[in-house]
């Protein structure tokens, strides 16, 4: 089978020690072993949360972690207020509504982050503290749009709601500091910006979100968070973990703290400044607006005359290139890049180099 390099918004390229990790002979997931490991992983993923707290592993992808924060904090009939930027926040909303929840949505332009003016006003108008949780999106895949996390935390530490954030693809690609920001419920992957296989979705509550976990009476069982936070402080988890992923995310996290978080911002956002750079050299339009520029993807719209659909099979088939195409009510009308993995940035330019190929062949034909 043909190399591909990928470059979509997850999976994403891992290196070759990770996926050797995962190769490794399978271990007894109640033994002394399995803590350690267990231990390993929740100490590399607390710097990267910007938490001393507990962080929980669930084996399911970040949809998982997104449902399981919703079903421990709230029950039905509760109001929520949504402020999706994309696909991705809309899914959020989507499970609230699924477990029962009332949800009103602030509605932000498509390829804008998060207004935190905007926001503002809606809470401030919120007198009777009828909304009880607020779901966000740190970094919206769909649209390539990263909202300012820092900006948005002192609005809704004046309302008091409880915080909801989807991290997936933006926490250790970019900072966050869960606890100085003082956010609720934080969630992201293996499969994003820590370049491990999917399979592994991670949580993080504050104490006041776990104390609402004891009070509320929804409905969980598998994704119970008290449960898992019990189990995990015995050195296990509750069902059988997915073991060759937490082999493979326990090298990852190992690689990425050996570049250095920092560095690892800096690198994804040098990428995503070669990306969209590059792109609109060739005359494609970002979709994401100045100052919501997301460092993990680039979501754009191809010059008149390409069909997005079309380059997207091209360089698939014909470089071994592949990125993303449009969600939600974006398909066939963008192309997106993502700049998480193990990739470098002579695969960066590579690939902006097999786009211009294409679009001259476009243009030759034409």
């Amino acid at each position: 089978m043909r190399r591909q390099l990928l470059f979509l918004p997850g999976p994403v390229n891992v290196a070759p020690a990770v996926l050797e990790a995962a190769g490794r002979p399978m271990i007894n997931h109640r033994s002394e072993a399995f803590g350690e490991l267990l231990a390993r992983i929740t100490a590399a993923l607390r710097p990267a949360f910007g938490t001393s707290r507990d962080v929980l592993l669930l084996g399911s992808s970040g949809t998982g972690a997104m449902e399981s924060v919703v079903a421990n904090l709230f029950s039905s009939g509760e109001r929520l207020l949504s402020c999706a930027v994309g696909a991705f926040g809309e899914r959020f909303a989507a499970i609230a509504k699924a477990h029962g929840c009332v949800v009103e949505s602030l509605v932000t332009p498509l390829g804008a982050a998060l207004d935190p003016h905007a926001l503002a006003a809606r809470l401030e108008d919120d007198r009777g503290r009828q909304i009880a949780g607020v779901l966000l999106t740190h970094n919206e895949t769909s649209t390539g749009v990263a909202c300012d996390m820092a900006a948005l935390a002192p609005v809704l530490r004046g309302h008091g709601a409880i915080s909801l954030v989807d991290s997936i693809s933006g926490l250790g690609a970019s900072e966050f500091r869960m606890d100085e920001w003082r956010y609720d419920a934080v969630v992201t992957a293996s499969q994003k910006g820590f370049a491990a296989p999917p399979g592994v979705a991670m949580v993080a509550l504050s104490d006041r979100a776990w104390k609402r976990t004891e009070d509320e009476r929804s409905q969980r069982f598998y994704f119970d968070l008290q449960r898992a936070r019990e189990f995990a402080r015995k050195g296990q988890t509750p069902w059988t973990p997915p073991l060759s992923i937490l082999f493979a995310l326990d090298v990852a996290l190992q690689r990425y703290h050996d570049e250095g978080m920092e560095a690892t911002f800096a690198r994804h956002a040098r990428f995503a400044e070669i990306v969209r750079n590059g792109l609109e050299r060739m005359g494609f339009m970002l979709l994401s607006q100045p100052g919501a520029h997301s460092p993990t993807v680039v979501a754009a719209y191809p010059p008149a005359g390409v069909e997005a659909n079309r380059l997207l099979k091209s360089l698939r088939e014909q470089h071994g290139i592949v990125l993303a195409g449009g969600q939600g009510v974006l398909p066939g009308k963008i192309v997106r890049f993502g700049t998480m993995g193990d990739v470098t940035e002579g695969d960066i330019r590579g690939a902006l180099d097999a786009i211009a190929l294409e679009l001259q062949l476009t243009s030759g034909a034409a």
